[in-house]
Formats: C-alpha cells, sequence, structure tokens
C-alpha cells in the first residue's frame, strides 16, 4: 500500500515487495504513487477506482506500469459510477478519449492537459452534479466534452508543438526503426557486460556461480565494492550475497526472480568503479595487440580519444556544463593516414605473447609511433571528428531550446496578462470600498515575478544556445599487430595456420572482392537493398534492407578459397549475432579460380557465452556450411 502517510522507508520497502515478492499480488495505492514510481517489474494490469479531476493525471497513473522494461501487454481499466450525474459526462469523456487514442495512435495523452484550457474537466464535473437533471444542461456538457476531445484540434496542438516543422513520415519512422535496429545488434549488455563483470568480480575476490541457464547466484561480495557505495554517493547499498541474478531481462523471471545486472545498478557501479580506479592508468601507458582477423602486414595505433559539447552555462563547481560525450577510436598508421576505428575495435584484439613480441620487435619500436602520433591524433580529431559532432548537436539542442522557449513565452506571458488584468480590477475595487482576499499590491508584485522569472529564464536559454565544444583530450593508445605480419615473420619450418589465410595481399583482396559481389548479387534477386558498410566496422559487411519484412539483414561476408577449412569470427561479430539472431547473417562464399559459389548462408552458429579474453573464434568451414542454407 502507498499512501502520503507511508515513511520513505516503508515506501520503497513496499514498492520493492511487490516488485519482487511472488506472494504480493496487489497495490492500492492514492495519488501518492502517480509519479515517480516504477511498477512496471511487479504488474501490467491497473483499475483507477477514483477517477481524477485532472484527466491528465489517467496517464500519469499508467505510466507506472506502461514503461522501459515492461514485457507484458499493459490493461487499464477506469471506473465510472453508473447512474450518475457526474458518471454519465466521465464516461462520455474516456469514450472519446478511446476513439481519438484508436485514431491518432497515442498522441492525445501528449497534449491531454490542454484540452480543457478553456474550462476545466472539474467545472463541467460539478456543473453536472448541480445541473445535470436537465437534459439541456447534460446535451451541453457533453457537447463541450466532445469539442475538446476531437481528433482535429489534438492534430493542431501536436502540430503547434513538434520539435521540428516535419511530422513522423514514413521515411522517418524507417530511418528511427533502422537506426533502433542497428543499436540492438552493436550493444554490449548482455553479452560483453555478464563477461566483464564475472571476470572482474572474481578477480576482486568475489564468487559468483550459475545455477540456471543465463542466472547467477553470488555467495560472496568482496568488501571493497560494498565500501564503494558510500564512496560513490549512492543511497542503494551493495549487498553481501544475492539469490539470483543475471544479465539478460528475458530471464529475470523464475523462481527466485532475479535482479537485473545492467549499468545503474549499484553492484555494477561499484565494480566499475574499482576497475577504472585500479586500472585506468594503463591506458595511457600504452599496449601491444593482436588481431586475429587482419590478414594484413601493416601495423596501425589505436587512440582512445574523448571529446565534449558544452553550452553557456555551468555546474555547482563552476565548470561548464557538458550536454555530450562521446569516446571515439582512431586508426593511425605509418603512411600519415587516419581511420575512424568503429565503435569497440579493442573486442576483436587480444594480448601480444611474449614470443609474438620478439618477432615484431622492431615494429614496436619504429620511428613513426614517436614522431608526433599524439599530435597527429588531435589533429585529426579536430578537423574531423568534432566539427561533426558539434554539427549533430547544434542540430538537435537549437530545435529544442526554441520550442522550449516558445512555451516558455507563452504561458508566462499568458500568466503576466491575467495578474496584470486582476490588479486593475482589485485596483477598481478597492478604490469602492470593497473588501478583497487578495489587494492590488500582491496582484502587482505577482506579475512582476512572473515578468523577473521570464527574463531570467529567457537569459538561461540564451546560454544554452552557446554551443561550444570541448578540445578532445587523448586516453590512451595500443599497438595493433595483425596477424599477417605474424605469420609472415615466422619461420617456415614452423608452418602456418589455415584459417583461410593467402600469403599474396592481392589474392585476399580479389577473394573478398568476389565474395563481397556474389553476396551482393543475391541480395538483389532477393528484392532486397544492400549496402557495403564493411569499412564503418560494425560488426558486419553489408546491411540489407527487405522490403517485405521491413527490416534490416546485417550480413558479415567471409570469402574464402575453396581448399580452406577454418574460418575466424571475431567478437564483434559474434556478438552481432547473439544480439540479433534473426537478423544477423553470416555469409560464407568460397572461390576457386577466380569464380564466387553461390552464397550459403548461416543462422545461429553460435550459442554460448563468451568468455571475456576471447577476441576471436575459429570455426571449421565445413561444419559451418552444414548448418548453411542457400541465400534467402
Amino acid at each position: 500500500m502507498i499512501h502520503g502517510g507511508i515513511a520513505r522507508e516503508a515506501r520503497r520497502a513496499a514498492i520493492a515487495a511487490f516488485n519482487s515478492d511472488p506472494v504480493v499480488r496487489v497495490m492500492i495505492a492514492n495519488d501518492a504513487a502517480g509519479e515517480g514510481v516504477n511498477l512496471q517489474r511487479g504488474a501490467h494490469l491497473m483499475v483507477n477506482y477514483d477517477l481524477p479531476w485532472n484527466p491528465n493525471r489517467l496517464e500519469q497513473r499508467f505510466g507506472r506500469i506502461h514503461r522501459i522494461g515492461q514485457t507484458e501487454v499493459c490493461h487499464l481499466w477506469n471506473l465510472c459510477a453508473s447512474n450518475t450525474r457526474e458518471g454519465e459526462v466521465y464516461r462520455r469523456l474516456l469514450e472519446k478519449l478511446e476513439e481519438a487514442r484508436a485514431a491518432l495512435g497515442g498522441k492525445v495523452y501528449d497534449v491531454l492537459g490542454e484540452l480543457f484550457e478553456g474550462q476545466a474537466l472539474r467545472d463541467l464535473l460539478i456543473d453536472a452534479i448541480r445541473y445535470g437533471d436537465t437534459l439541456e444542461v447534460r446535451q451541453r456538457l457533453f457537447q463541450k466534452v466532445d469539442d475538446a476531445v476531437d481528433v482535429g484540434a489534438i492534430e493542431r496542438l501536436v502540430a503547434e508543438r513538434k520539435l521540428t516543422s516535419e511530422g513522423m513520415d514514413p521515411n522517418a519512422i524507417t530511418v528511427i526503426r533502422e537506426e533502433m535496429e542497428r543499436a540492438q545488434a552493436r550493444r554490449l549488455q548482455p553479452h560483453f557486460i555478464s563477461a566483464f563483470f564475472r571476470e572482474a568480480f572474481q578477480l576482486l575476490g568475489g564468487r559468483i556461480a550459475e545455477r540456471e541457464s543465463a542466472r547467477y547466484e553470488i555467495l560472496r561480495t568482496p568488501s571493497i565494492l560494498k565500501d564503494r557505495d558510500r564512496l560513490i554517493g549512492r543511497s542503494d547499498p551493495v549487498l553481501d550475497r544475492y539469490a539470483r541474478v543475471t544479465f539478460d531481462k528475458t530471464r529475470m523471471v523464475g523462481a527466485p526472480q532475479a535482479e537485473l545486472l545492467a549499468p545503474g545498478h549499484p553492484l555494477l557501479d561499484a565494480l566499475v568503479d574499482v576497475v577504472l580506479e585500479r586500472f585506468q592508468p594503463l591506458l595511457q601507458q600504452g599496449g601491444v595487440l593482436v588481431d586475429d582477423a587482419d590478414e594484413g602486414t601493416a601495423p596501425r595505433l589505436l587512440v582512445y580519444l574523448e571529446h565534449a559539447i558544452r553550452d553557456g552555462r555551468t555546474v555547482r563547481s563552476g565548470e561548464p556544463r557538458v550536454v555530450s560525450q562521446r569516446l571515439q577510436f582512431i586508426h593511425l598508421r605509418e603512411d600519415g593516414t587516419a581511420s575512424d576505428g568503429g565503435p569497440a575495435p579493442y573486442l576483436d584484439c587480444r594480448p601480444i605473447t611474449e614470443d609474438e613480441r620478439a618477432l615484431v620487435a622492431d615494429a614496436v619500436t619504429a620511428p613513426w609511433l614517436a614522431a608526433g602520433v599524439e599530435q597527429r591524433a588531435l589533429g585529426h580529431a579536430i578537423e574531423v571528428l568534432v566539427p561533426a559532432h558539434l554539427a549533430e548537436v547544434k542540430h538537435r539542442r537549437l530545435a529544442e531550446i526554441d520550442k522550449v522557449e516558445r512555451e516558455v513565452r507563452a504561458r508566462l506571458t499568458r500568466e503576466v496578462n491575467y495578474w496584470d488584468a486582476r490588479a486593475a480590477r482589485l485596483r477598481e475595487e478597492e478604490r469602492a470600498g470593497r473588501e478583497q482576499r487578495i489587494n492590488a499590491s500582491n496582484a502587482e508584485a505577482t506579475a512582476q515575478r512572473l515578468v523577473e522569472r521570464l527574463h531570467t529564464r529567457q537569459a538561461d536559454l540564451e546560454r544554452e544556445r552557446l554551443i561550444t565544444a570541448l578540445p578532445p583530450v587523448l586516453k590512451g593508445a595500443a599497438l595493433i599487430i595483425p596477424k599477417g605480419l605474424l605469420l609472415a615473420r615466422q619461420p617456415a619450418a614452423a608452418g602456418r595456420p589455415t584459417a583461410g589465410f593467402s600469403d599474396d595481399p592481392a589474392s585476399r583482396a580479389e577473394i573478398e572482392r568476389l565474395a563481397m559481389q556474389a553476396v551482393f548479387d543475391a541480395e538483389r534477386r532477393l528484392g532486397n537493398t544492400p549496402r557495403d558498410v564493411s569499412a564503418e566496422k560494425k560488426g558486419w559487411d553489408i546491411e540489407s534492407h527487405d522490403p517485405n519484412a521491413g527490416r534490416l539483414r546485417f550480413i558479415e561476408v567471409k570469402g574464402r578459397h575453396a581448399e580452406a577449412r577454418d574460418v575466424i569470427i571475431t567478437k564483434n561479430e559474434i556478438l552481432a549475432s547473439l544480439n540479433a539472431p534473426e537478423a544477423f547473417v553470416l555469409a560464407i562464399v568460397q572461390v576457386e579460380a577466380g569464380f564466387a559459389r553461390a552464397p550459403a548462408y548461416v543462422r545461429r552458429f553460435f550459442t554460448r557465452e563468451l568468455g571475456f579474453a576471447e577476441t576471436a573464434v575459429v570455426f571449421n568451414l565445413a561444419d559451418l556450411l552444414s548448418l548453411a542454407v542457400p541465400a534467402a
């Protein structure tokens, strides 16, 4: 139960019990639970027994269960008193709201609080109570409700308050959906976060054991993590033990119910804080890594840069307020070129061994690595990365600020005019000798305070418009040694792996070109629209839009000589296949005598959890082909 008389700690306990205790099935609450409460884990059914005067509260209440993370279809029942005057008016309102919601796809709730701006619903209901027996009055009240909840009126209000002049046309919706699909395929949760947590947790002395598939019991939490929540100022504690935790929200349900270990959970946040404290200096010290999937022979320097965008305001400490921050990866090469490293290029690399380091000792100490590479990296960021980031943030933020300024000016100007007019009326009544609850001077003072508030808010918005870029900051670097260079330095007697490598770079490039072309041709025959994204290092080579399904297919192309026996799949590619199993396709193309065979498509080729130290997995080509189907 939640109401205004419940203490904060008891309120938290009630929410936790409702969300987690399978015995607790029902929560009863008044408007004290109307905002700021997350109940989507515990419920998907809601009954409004006592309906509010303000219809906007209906959506605020429903938002307690209809939130991000809800896995069930939510249902809401609004109970109206039958055979009552006000119940008839409210029922008419709810019926009209449902009609508008069906017509506008839910946008009715975006402006629900403004539909009755001319006459509050409270006044309509009071009129219904007082005079609702009269047929003419009832019809007039119904007409006011119909006029307020009119589809055309709602569309006009929505159009006035849209952030941009463009609507959500089908093209815009398609772009947003595709971006969401890409983000889904590239996310680090749950698989990489799971591997990182388990490795780091045990490194710090914690004990964790898998009890069911992707569900773990934490048997002992290290004291350094239990103390960390106080140091970083968290109110929710890190516990000694956890009956069940999981990194995948689909695995939360069970006996016992599992807690989701995701960013924001106190245990994960404490672990990340300790790891950064201990190991962050190693980033600037640098390292040498090996890319087992790179068949080339030219080393490259991977540089980590952080850059931020600020506006004209400051935080309490006096530092500039950051409105956007990014970690960017750049590849620098000996020939002076620089390129985007992609979202997480380090995942595909492993530490170099001592024997391998001896083979490439000259590459590690090459003169070009000491010839101002930091300046080159910062110069590339200032010239290319920062301007693009700044333009993107400005485009988004300035449109938002313009909208806020319009709304603030309109609302406060309306309030100022109201209090000015009221002050004038009160002044006249005072001259006539009438006694008032509020005098004209107080009304004038209220109007003046609102004018000052408007000026202050406009000044704040002007400072928000002062969007500038802060200098990029170099966070660390690592020299990436391609596997091809190690193979070239190995003695002939040592033998070579057979993971599809060819000694001739031109031959390798031609095989890759033929394989890509074969997949492009296959996708076009299916009626899809493929696009080459291999240079963007996303974890797949081709994005292909399927017009029938209205979805993207993420295709990783592996071109191999017909006699090759193995295929290397990198960590980024495997994570993408696990994140988007329905959309990810591994396309294997065998090339013989300069001709590419038809692509074989493989789905769901990897089902186990990756280890934290794994950077790539070598698959037997014949085993993969046994799982393949023709391009479809």
